[in-house]
């Protein structure tokens, strides 16, 4: 089944997942599949190759082992009109928008051959698509929606967004941008994101179906009593994570640099109900922060460039000065040291930059790039996590942040990071750190926060509940049995329960 949308952030992700951990709760072998991705959130797979966050979120939901067959191609936005492309796993090449779309023929098949591969070892695939089903001008170039869909003659869920207003529109403006023939391909909406009385919204469902001919599968209200991870950095933009909290929580600013990665690397700092997070983009005093956290970049040197014409840079730099914590990530421990070198140009034009000079190292980009899963420890707090990365980060003084123990399930004797003014500043490599309840009580107590309550509960396992919160608010609120008949393969399928 194809999981397709009226738009960007209408819910298409959570959708697939809940799907994805319904069926497999079932026990039926689900596997997700993105033909084309494009996002700056990334993570690793068993085989040390990159994927899309979303689809590894939704292979665990699935409880599978993620694997590049379910995001052949990624795109990895680094301008406006730019992205590196990373191919069942590795990076092929930084590409225009122009460029790409001349290979984008030959980059269907090697997609449609994945799913191929996929439909090989599993029982049901569910299909995501990208943004808008129906954007007219970019229609013929389609890889990842309609087209994909028609290939694996997939019955199509539209979900529509009712949160962000107009969702009669979505629906039935959608279906009108498309032909007759994939308006067929059209199975019934989902519509989420519902807030307030969902009963008072019965006419509005029996408009839909009479107004389409085709049925509302389900509404789904907001949920607030559990998180899955996000696709889009749309998520971060919204203004209300933007200031510190008013009921006396302490507080920690990210500062959303504009070619901001994994940020979801913050997800369990922003579920602890004792702490405040706000992603930051308009310079401000941070005195009323308690620490600073600059995450991961896809363009580390535009980025730098970006903090210093802003005026962020000052403003970091006076807050190390008045005492304040700093922690980067990634992209982030790059911008912290004296100076990035970029020999090849693969970040643009060949050249070096001066850093924000918050910590003695200094970082050459060169390929090939670093994807691997990594175990470590902070002195006796053991972590799991992940690296992707083009630098490489020589220390000039200061000492290691992390010691590095197994590298994609070898074993190792490595550091990470740097640590510098009585361990105020600190970088690090390692995306998920966050993952491992001692660490995040580490870094909380480092900041002078050691009474925020961390659940012991971590990383998969932490997830694990949530995807099953999600499939269960899912089944209550979605007309399961009347979606499975339009399901392949399932119109003889009985639960099992």
């Amino acid at each position: 089944m194809a999981v397709l949308g009226t738009g960007s952030d209408v819910g298409k992700s959570i959708v697939t997942t809940a799907l994805c951990r319904l069926f497999a709760n079932r026990g039926m072998r689900t596997a997700p599949f993105k033909a084309q991705n494009m996002s700056n959130n990334s993570g690793v797979t068993p085989e040390g190759l990159e994927m899309g966050r979303a689809q590894i979120v939704q292979a665990e939901a699935s409880r599978v082992p993620p694997h590049v067959n379910m995001n052949p191609i990624l795109l990895k936005p680094t301008s406006d009109i730019g992205a590196q492309v990373v191919l069942l796993g590795k990076v092929l090449e930084n590409s225009t928008a122009a460029d790409y779309h001349t290979r984008k023929e030959h980059l269907f098949f090697t997609a449609c051959s994945a799913l191929d591969r996929l439909r090989d070892r599993y029982d049901l695939i569910f299909m995501e698509g990208a943004g808008s089903c129906a954007e007219v001008n970019l229609m013929p170039g389609d890889i990842v929606n309609l087209r994909m869909a028609d290939y694996a003659e997939a019955p199509v869920i539209l979900v529509a967004d009712i949160h962000r207003g107009g969702v009669f529109a979505q629906l039935v403006g959608t279906l009108a941008c498309l032909p007759p023939e994939q308006q067929d391909h059209i199975a019934g909406f989902i519509i989420n994101r519902f807030r307030g009385d969902i009963a008072l919204f019965k006419d509005g469902v029996e408009w839909i179906e009479n107004k389409t001919g085709k049925p509302v599968f389900g509404v789904l209200p907001w949920y607030s009593d559990f998180q899955i991870e996000a696709e889009d950095s749309v998520v971060i933009e919204t203004p209300d994570r933007d200031r510190p909290s008013d009921d006396g929580r302490p507080a920690i600013a990210v500062i959303r640099i504009p070619h901001i990665s994994n940020f979801t690397d913050i997800d369990p700092l922003a579920a602890l109900k004792d702490l405040a997070v706000c992603f930051l983009e308009k310079p401000r005093d941070l005195g009323a922060f308690r620490a600073v956290i600059l995450p991961g970049s896809k363009n580390t040197r535009w980025d730098l460039d970006w903090l210093k014409e802003t005026g962020w840079a000052d403003r970091l730099k006076s807050f190390v000065k008045a005492g304040g914590h700093v922690l980067g990530i990634c992209g982030g421990y790059q911008l912290m040291g004296r100076t990035i070198h970029d020999p090849e140009g693969l970040e643009g034009i060949p050249g070096a930059s001066e850093g924000l000079g918050l910590l003695p190292v200094e970082t050459v980009l060169k390929a090939p790039k670093t994807t691997t899963l990594t175990r470590f420890t902070w002195h006796k707090c053991r972590g799991a996590g992940y690296e992707i990365h083009m630098g490489q980060t020589r220390r000039l003084a200061g000492d290691p942040l992390f010691r590095i123990s197994e590298r994609n399930s070898a074993a190792c004797r490595d550091d990470d990071g740097c640590v510098a003014d009585d361990s105020r500043i600190i970088g690090t490599y390692i995306h998920g750190l966050f993952d491992a309840p001692g660490i995040t009580r580490r870094w909380l107590k480092s900041i002078g926060l050691p009474d925020v309550k961390v659940s012991r509960t971590e990383g998969l396992a932490a997830r694990d509940k949530a995807y099953d919160q999600l499939a269960a608010h899912f089944e209550a609120h979605v007309d399961v049995e009347r979606l499975s008949s339009h399901i392949q393969g399932l119109s003889t399928y009985k639960d099992p329960s």
